[in-house]
């Protein structure tokens, strides 16, 4: 039986919004999966990036707060990284250990920095990695704008190397047989 976790990862309030590639569907996307993982016992894991002290974007800031749509449950864990991966925090690399998890289904927050980060550590520690697409985005950069990078990363960097890329509605199916 697979042990299934979802992570949700910088979806907060400095950095959601109509900058992102896709913004409504991301948001609406990460909403249904945030829900469907409740209404199935799938824990819902929340990380928050933190640049440190006089970034605007730490304890405190209003920046750094998770972004209002998908609020935790008081109940739902909270962890905070400074670097790009979420196994930065040894705090939750252990508490994944301890659960003996096998599957992460991350989204969030920026596709080409954390998810990139967060996806290929989690496939380094030996987790299967489901990543639903539409469920993570991110801005233009100088280099590609915001649709090419994530298409560059869901489409073509991660399926079949790191991840498996498929659509919401099966990453939920997936979740009702957990």
């Amino acid at each position: 039986m697979k042990k299934f976790t979802l992570l949700v990862i910088d979806v907060q309030k400095g950095i959601t919004d109509e900058r992102l590639y896709n913004f409504s569907t991301f948001v609406s996307n990460v909403k249904k999966l945030i829900d469907a993982a409740r209404e199935n016992d799938v824990e819902v894991i929340y990380i928050q990036h933190d640049d440190g002290p006089d970034s605007g974007f730490t304890f405190g800031d209003e920046d750094f707060e998770v972004y209002d749509e998908v609020q935790p449950k008081e109940s739902e864990k909270i962890y905070y990284k400074t670097i790009n991966s979420c196994f930065g925090n040894a705090d939750l690399r252990d508490y994944l250990e301890s659960k003996e998890e096998n599957t992460l289904i991350i989204v969030g927050l920026q596709t080409n920095f954390c998810i990139d980060a967060s996806i290929k550590s989690a496939f380094e520690r030996g987790y299967k990695v489901i990543v639903p697409l539409g469920a993570n985005s991110t801005f233009d950069n100088e280099y590609m704008n915001g649709e090419t990078t994530y298409k560059y990363y869901n489409e073509m960097m991660w399926p079949g190397r790191f991840a498996q890329c498929i659509s919401v509605d099966e990453t939920i199916e997936l979740m009702h047989t957990n």
